[in-house]
């Protein structure tokens, strides 16, 4: 488990940059339609950080070559990224986020959210 932040520092639309540690590559960490979604940082189509992205509802387009990125699921809705990238679940307690790196999982495994503050 990792933190991130005071859920007040990350405002609506806005997304942040965690580094994960030496097994895990950096996480994007996005708030938007009311919930938090987190996937890899990196575009599975090129090196490119997805928390520089422009965020539109559940979907992340990259900087660099403008591929879009479904947060909900990693998958990629166009090309050039042909690729999903990991989504990681994220929860909130006591007002502070949390990612919870998925080191095992699948790309494209539904990502799972917490929109609402949870019970520690």
């Amino acid at each position: 488990m990792i933190p991130v932040c005071r859920i007040e520092d990350l405002p609506e639309g806005e997304s942040v940059r965690v580094e994960a540690g030496d097994a895990t590559a950096a996480i994007a960490v996005f708030h938007t339609d009311g919930a938090y979604y987190a996937i890899d940082d990196t575009c599975s189509h090129q090196d490119a950080s997805l928390s520089e992205g422009w965020l539109e509802g559940c979907y992340v387009e990259c900087p660099l070559h403008a591929a879009l990125f479904d947060l909900r699921s990693g998958e990629p809705t166009c090309l050039p990224a042909r690729q999903p990238v990991r989504t990681h679940a994220v929860t909130v307690v006591d007002g502070m986020l949390y990612v919870h790196p998925a080191a095992h999982t699948v790309p494209g495994e539904p990502a799972r959210t917490a929109p609402e503050e949870a019970v520690a």
